[in-house]
């Protein structure tokens, strides 16, 4: 029985010297290499966090540019339709006093035209006045008398045209 412990007491023995040999040479680096590597993993955890935080402020961000754009294009819309109205309404405008104008100046030629015809129905008149007269007088009238006689004749025509 004594075999037994002293090789019991040697197998322990034997076994706190591996585990001490195996604690420097492998533990030790090991636990390291573990500890490093879940500060690596946790310093990548932390830095995707902090992007994830970045990305998420810079959709606000965008999402509140978006909302503005939208907002400055209606507002670019408003004034493009008021400045459309404001440019329809100069050339309508524009076009009534050219219509105006024009209307003017029609009238001006029409009148200048009735005042010629007029004055040349006046002058025929007056010639058919005096053809008419030198027949009834049998006789040929001077110039001076064709006048006289055709301003006599309108008058009369113009007194006779104002009664009924």
């Amino acid at each position: 029985m004594l075999d037994f412990s002293v090789t019991f007491i040697i197998t322990i023995v034997n076994i706190a010297v591996l585990c001490f040999i195996l604690r420097l040479i492998l533990f030790k680096p090991v636990t390291k290499f573990m500890a490093d590597r879940a500060k690596k993993v946790q310093d990548a955890i932390d830095q995707a966090e902090k992007e994830k935080a970045d990305a998420q402020k810079l959709m606000l961000q965008y999402q509140e540019k978006l909302k503005n754009a939208g907002a400055e294009a209606e507002e670019i819309l408003k004034k493009a339709y008021k400045n459309a109205g404001a440019e329809a309404d100069r050339i309508i405008a524009g076009g009534k006093t050219a219509a105006a104008e024009l209307v003017a100046d029609t009238r001006k030629k029409l009148e200048a035209e009735r005042q010629a015809m007029v004055t040349r129905f006046k002058m025929e008149a007056a010639a058919l006045v005096i053809a008419a007269s030198a027949r009834l007088v049998q006789r040929d009238l001077s110039g001076d008398d064709n006048s006289r006689y055709a301003a006599m004749m309108l008058d009369e025509l113009a007194s006779r045209k104002g009664k009924p």
